[in-house]
């Protein structure tokens, strides 16, 4: 009988005898195009189309002003504009969304000069340049249907409202406050005057009329802001 002892293993031969562990594989994150565009960026893909997105956004403030908030829907804008609802998606992650981009969209129709422009420009000058743009937005009834939607969906849906106030009511302020400012410069309004209030005075005026039942043309709107900036002493 041997006394021979068995052959000693190593770590190697352990191992091999060992199962072998398929490796796991990895799972990508899936990606979400909404909230992509909550990031404000866009999904991988076709480059957008400015067509479509100008259809999107007529076609959302069309629906806006016929139906409201809650007579307008993503479906109902996509087939408006004729695209899928995954174009507008793609875009926008909300109906709300959308129909604040339209608000603000719809502020580039109103002609108007900017504080900007008007540095050097003598006060009878610039308010005879910014008068009639004023009066025919004052008299566009689509301009006019807009805002008494954005007013009444206020309280179920502020955003809407903040996209208005910043894009229409702000500026609006800005370039009251140069008139009032070159008034008080050239000697027409009292150096001491409240110019906070004569701007609430003078854009409360031009809101209060863009919501009252009886629209004025763009004859009787001019006529009416030549008033009110008579009382706040911007004209003679």
């Amino acid at each position: 009988m041997s006394n021979a002892s068995p052959p000693n293993r190593t770590s190697g031969d352990r191992d091999a005898t060992r199962p072998q562990e398929t490796p796991k594989r990895k799972i990508a994150p899936k990606r979400n195009h909404h909230d992509e565009s909550r990031r404000g960026g866009t999904a991988r893909g076709r480059p957008r189309n400015p067509e479509a997105d100008r259809a999107i956004l007529r076609a959302a403030l069309d629906l806006f002003i016929e139906g409201g908030v809650e007579g307008t829907s993503i479906e109902q804008i996509a087939k408006r504009a004729g695209v899928g609802k995954l174009t507008v998606y793609r875009r926008w992650d909300s109906k709300e969304a959308v129909l604040a981009a339209a608000i603000e969209s719809a502020r580039d129709e109103i002609p108007e000069t900017a504080p900007a422009d008007v540095a050097d420009v003598p006060l009878a000058t610039l308010i005879r340049e910014l008068l009639p743009g004023l009066a025919e937005a004052i008299a566009d009834p689509r301009l006019r249907a807009m805002i008494a939607r954005v007013f009444g969906a206020s309280v179920s849906h502020p955003e809407l409202m903040a996209t208005y106030w910043e894009n229409y009511v702000v500026p609006r302020r800005q370039i009251t406050r140069v008139l009032l400012e070159r008034a008080q410069a050239e000697g027409s309004l009292a150096a001491d005057a409240d110019l906070d209030v004569l701007i609430d005075m003078v854009v409360g005026a031009v809101m209060f009329r863009l919501v009252q039942p009886e629209p004025l043309d763009a004859a009787g709107a001019r006529a009416y802001l030549e008033s009110v900036y008579r009382r706040a002493g911007l004209i003679e």
